[in-house]
């Protein structure tokens, strides 16, 4: 009697182990076979993949090197980071959903380089962004919106590159087309603005900048400048005839007028 409830035992627990295995070996399958849909739902918008050429302009328009940290919100089936580091760039996809997140890292397993793209499962809205010197997204406008607060905020000459969809009143620094496309094919490139607004000294005088994410106007003295603009920590403006370029470091402009002549000017 207590050999048959052995064997019992080994029985049931082997058909336990077997049914186990099954689940599991299910599971994996499941996972490896795992397609999204075009227009699925997600957490704050549906799945749309950007096609691959544009994907490459925006790369391209962001100017991307080796050297750049890429982060992509929203990175649905990994072929932004991929393709990025293909490139030789380190990148990370932000995904919400976790079979894309699995689907992903297969996707860059397949290709090569999950050395250098990796994805993780966040809320891009509770993801620090800072040590990223490129980001990327294909986002709704009122995403867009509502991320802009933390951009405006990331070191200034980051760039920041959105399929099709704008960030409102803030104005693109670029935007490009791509012909080969037929929907979803406008890249448009901001670079993060260094904040000069407010009043600096020169010897000619007082510069006074008004700012607007990259738009500058002002005067200098009692003079108007014209054609103002600021590029990540890149300064320019006109008075009159002059063209002043420099560079804001701190509480410091520096840089070269008209003519070759230096010029610095001091936060007041």
């Amino acid at each position: 009697m207590r050999l048959l409830r052995q064997i019992r035992i080994v029985f049931v627990t082997g058909v336990v182990l077997a049914l186990g295995a099954a689940t599991h070996a299910h599971a994996q399958a499941a996972a490896q076979t795992y397609e999204p849909q075009v227009g699925q739902a997600g957490k704050d918008v549906v799945w749309v993949p950007t096609p691959q050429a544009l994907v490459d302009k925006m790369l391209d328009l962001a100017k991307v090197t080796p050297q750049d940290f890429l982060m992509d919100l929203g990175s649905g089936d990994g072929r932004t980071v991929i393709t990025a580091a293909k490139r030789g760039l380190t990148a990370q996809g932000i995904e919400y959903n976790p079979d894309m997140v699995d689907l992903a890292t297969r996707n860059a397993k397949t290709a090569g380089v999950s050395a250098k793209a990796t994805f993780i499962k966040a809320d891009l809205f509770a993801t620090d962004f800072s040590k990223a010197q490129v980001i990327t997204m294909f986002l709704l406008p009122s995403i867009n919106l509502k991320l802009r607060p933390t951009i405006l905020n990331m070191r200034p000459g980051t760039r920041i590159v959105s399929n099709s969809f704008t960030m409102e009143d803030w104005q693109p620094d670029q935007s490009e087309t791509i012909t080969e496309c037929t929907s979803w094919c406008t890249a448009h490139l901001w670079i993060v603005p260094a904040k000069v607004g407010g009043s600096w000294q020169m010897p000619q005088g007082t510069l006074t900048l008004n700012q607007t994410f990259q738009m500058l106007s002002g005067t200098l003295g009692t003079t108007a400048i014209t054609a103002g603009r600021v590029r990540g920590e890149d300064v320019t403006f006109t008075v009159g005839s002059t063209v002043y370029n420099g560079k804001v470091q701190g509480n410091t402009i520096s840089g070269t007028a008209t003519g070759g002549a230096k010029f610095s000017a001091t936060k007041r």
